[in-house]
C-alpha cells in the first residue's frame, strides 16, 4: 500500500513538471512571436561613425512608434523600416531582420566620404565612394580632398559627381588611392571641366592640369617635374606648371 502511495505521488511530480515545462514552452513560443526590443549594428568607416545609435533610436521612436514590446511579430514592417532608414544621408545600406528571440536587427552600413566641396558662402558636401553628394555631419570631420571652384559648387548643387561629370571621380581616386598623391596634393579648384588645378602640400607652384583625361601621363609628367627640374631649379624658381597640353611641361 506504502509502494502504491509513493508510485503514485512520484507521477504526480513527474506530471507537474511536465505541465510546468508545457507552459513555459508555450509561453517561451508565444514571445518569440512578439517583439521584443531592436539591436543597431552600424559599420563604421575607418572607425568614424556619421551616425550613431542614439540618432537610430530617435528615428525609430518617431517614425514607428507601434514598436514595443509585445507586437506581434507579423506587425513589424520591415520594408518600411528599411525604406525611412535609407532616407537618412549618411546611411547607404540598411538590412532590417528579425531574430529568433523577437529582436528586430538593424544591420546598417554608412557612406564613405573620400572628398569634399568646400564652399565659402554655403555649406560645405561630402563626395562619397559612389560620387554622391551628402551634406557634412555636424557630429564629425573626414580629413578628405578638398575641392574649390565654380565647377565644384555646381556639382555640389546637382547632387551626383558620376552623372555630372564621371572623370572627376576618376581623378579624386587616383588621388586618393595612392599615398604619395593624397599626402602631397590635399586640393584641386575645379573651376570648369577643363580648369583643373592642383594645390601641392610641399611647394608653392600651381599644378595646370586641364581636363581630368590622360590622368596617369599627366602624373607622370608631375613625376618628372618633381624628379628632374626641381632638384635643378629649387622649390621657388616657378610659379606654375602645366601637365595639360600631350607630351609637355610648361614651367614659368
Amino acid at each position: 500500500m506504502k509502494k502504491i502511495r509513493i508510485k503514485k505521488t512520484l507521477v504526480f511530480l513527474v506530471l507537474c513538471l511536465v505541465l510546468v515545462g508545457f507552459i513555459g514552452f508555450v509561453e517561451k513560443q508565444t514571445l518569440y512571436k512578439t517583439f521584443q526590443g531592436t539591436e543597431i549594428n552600424i559599420d563604421g568607416v575607418s572607425g568614424v561613425y556619421f551616425v550613431e545609435e542614439k540618432e537610430i533610436q530617435e528615428i525609430m521612436r518617431s517614425a514607428f512608434p507601434e514598436l514595443k514590446a509585445g507586437l506581434m511579430l507579423e506587425e513589424v514592417r520591415l520594408e518600411e523600416v528599411e525604406k525611412r532608414l535609407a532616407g537618412h544621408p549618411f546611411i547607404k545600406s540598411v538590412e532590417a531582420s528579425i531574430g529568433q528571440k523577437g529582436i528586430l536587427n538593424l544591420k546598417i552600413q554608412q557612406h564613405q566620404p573620400i572628398a569634399r566641396i568646400a564652399r565659402s558662402y554655403a555649406a560645405d558636401g561630402y563626395i562619397t565612394l559612389e560620387g554622391k553628394v551628402i551634406p557634412t555631419s555636424p557630429s564629425y570631420t573626414s580629413r578628405v580632398l578638398i575641392l574649390q571652384g565654380k565647377q565644384a559648387e555646381q556639382l555640389m548643387d546637382k547632387g551626383d559627381v558620376m552623372e555630372q561629370m564621371p572623370e572627376l571621380m576618376d581623378l579624386i581616386n587616383f588621388i586618393v588611392e595612392d599615398d604619395f598623391w593624397s599626402a602631397q596634393i590635399p586640393e584641386l579648384e575645379v573651376n570648369s571641366k577643363t580648369d583643373i588645378r592642383l594645390m601641392q602640400q610641399v611647394g608653392k607652384q600651381v599644378i595646370e592640369f586641364g581636363d581630368a583625361k590622360d590622368i596617369a601621363e599627366k602624373f607622370k609628367k608631375i613625376e618628372v617635374f618633381y624628379k628632374e627640374i626641381l632638384p635643378r631649379k629649387g622649390w621657388n624658381a616657378y610659379e606654375r606648371v602645366s601637365v595639360k597640353f600631350k607630351d609637355q611641361i610648361v614651367c614659368e
